[in-house]
């Protein structure tokens, strides 16, 4: 196949043909995939602790396991991408992903998950930068190249709007290792058409592996999403300090190596390009204000007005779909307007939206949440396509795959950050605010102000109106939290906007 390994990449660059667009559909497999995971493991959890019966920690290990390892690794990925051939880094990461997806299925002990977990990881980590960074050498032509990003990223949140349903329908129907057991027909089709379709693509002059480079970009990210998500499960502690100032010491190293080195693993000077570093912190906040709207959104649907699983994933779609259509219209849009302009007012929508939410979600039902997700999916779906493209045109050709990378380690971040300080926020108010009623026993008392769902299982064990008493109260406390917190994710969506009007000025100007 064709190496590709520099390109005339602009306006009047050669138009792709009816190949590149085949090759586009079969690189949505693994983005829709890794999309899918990101949400349907939550829903076979209760199902997991049953038959394997993991302890506190274990079961924490089993969600955060996947995670730490994906986003430590990412960078190096990326980089190795560039290195060996980003389609080679795509096959061998999807061959992986699929066996140890089996492997996962049918684990026979919590520590055996684990395990999986982990190196579901490593093999994810070698996909999304793959996939992304493929699409900056397929589609040449800018235009195009807009559009196809547009349909990778709705491919991405056509996966999280699945994740919930088909969670719901597996779990319904069969054992909880089907979850893990839907990448093997996913990532078939793919090993089969990609060495078809997909053309190769590599740094022509990738320089020398770094092995203290990869430690140090590894050392850096796992302590500090560890830091994050310990804090989101146990408040601030001298454990969460200390993983966090570690990590910050070993990327002001790795930082440091970088600029020292002849041919380093990461170019430093991308982050001087406003429109990269603009559009890197975009990404960022964005995916923060998204994230911890579905972190509280769901609870809401299920435990305060008695949504089940499935039906409240289905709320969930048309806000999924605006994702999709915003992403998809924008295209044409960014031809005429500037970025600098153009995502500043796509991220007003989301603004709105965070306020629909503070000020209708008490005592009005499913139905203002829904318009919320739409008008808010809006302006993430559209301002995230333009910051993709401008990621990937501000770095050069044959940097794309560490490009992806730093990408999507800001989406893995603002995932992490939207449960840890949006999900932290909103419990903080739920805990301070809730009153628990005279006569509740103590140890229902105690799990009622850890968590909503606490509360309502606390409902259980209650007699009629003690347990309404209680959980009327648990209700109004969770919603006034969800109340501040949408205020702060509008203020989140405010800076973000904020950021593209200064920073991706620079490129509207070239």
């Amino acid at each position: 196949m064709t190496q590709i390994g520099v390109e005339t990449s602009g306006i009047n660059a050669p138009r792709a043909g009816v190949r590149a667009w085949l090759a586009l559909v079969v690189l949505m497999l693994p983005v829709l995939l890794v999309s899918v995971d990101n949400t349907v493991l939550s829903f076979a959890l209760p199902e997991i602790a049953i038959a394997l019966a993991p302890s506190g920690a274990e079961q924490l290990w089993i969600i955060d396991a996947y995670p730490l390892v994906l986003a430590g690794l990412l960078v190096t990925m990326g980089t190795l991408g560039d290195r060996f051939g980003r389609r080679r880094m795509l096959l061998i990461g999807s061959t992986g992903f699929a066996a140890v997806s089996v492997l996962a299925a049918f684990a026979s002990t919590a520590a055996l998950l684990i395990v999986a977990r982990a190196l579901l990881g490593f093999f994810g980590a070698m996909l999304m930068p793959s996939t992304l960074s493929l699409l900056r050498s397929i589609f040449q032509n800018r235009d195009q190249r807009r559009m196809a990003i547009a349909v990778w990223a709705s491919a991405f949140s056509a996966g999280s709007a699945l994740g919930p349903i088909v969670g719901g329908f597996l779990l319904e129907h069969f054992a909880w290792g089907s979850v893990f057991l839907i990448a093997v027909p996913v990532l078939i089709p793919l090993l089969i058409s990609a060495p078809l379709l997909v053309p190769e693509s590599r740094d022509p002059a990738p320089g020398k592996i770094d092995p203290i480079s990869i430690a140090l970009s590894m050392a850096t990210m796992i302590p500090v999403v560890y830091a994050i998500k310990a804090v989101a499960v146990d408040d601030i502690s001298v454990s969460a300090v200390f993983w966090a100032l570690l990590g910050i010491a070993m990327g002001w190293l790795f930082v440091r190596r970088q600029l020292r080195a002849k041919t380093p693993m990461l170019d430093m000077a991308l982050f001087r390009r406003g429109s990269f570093s603009g559009a890197i912190l975009v990404n960022l906040l964005s995916v923060v204000a998204l994230v911890g709207f579905l972190y509280f959104v769901p609870q809401h649907l299920q435990l305060i007005l008695g949504l089940s699983p499935m039906v409240a994933g289905l709320a969930l779609v048309p806000g999924m779909v605006a994702v999709i259509v915003a992403g998809l219209s924008v295209v044409p849009i960014s031809r005429r307007v500037p970025p600098h302009i153009l995502v500043p007012s796509a991220l007003a929508f989301s603004v709105v939206g965070y306020l629909l939410v503070a000020f209708t979600t008490v005592g009005h039902g499913a139905l203002p949440l829904i318009l919320a997700f739409v008008v808010l999916g809006i302006g993430i779906g559209a301002a995230e396509t333009i910051s993709n493209e401008l990621i990937l045109s501000s770095a050069p050709a044959a940097k794309a795959g560490a490009a992806s990378a730093v990408s999507e380690t800001a989406y893995e971040l603002g995932a992490v950050l939207g449960t840890a300080v949006l999900g932290g926020i909103i419990t903080a108010f739920y805990r301070s605010a809730l009153v628990v009623p005279e006569g509740v026993p103590a140890d229902l008392a105690l799990a009622a102000r850890e968590t909503l769902a606490g509360a309502y299982t606390a409902l259980q064990d209650l007699p009629g109106p003690l347990g309404s008493a209680l959980w009327e109260a648990a209700a109004s406390a969770f919603d006034s939290g969800v109340m501040v917190t949408s205020l702060i994710g509008a203020v989140l969506v405010m800076a973000a906007g904020t950021i593209a009007a200064v920073t991706l000025r620079t490129k509207a100007s070239r």
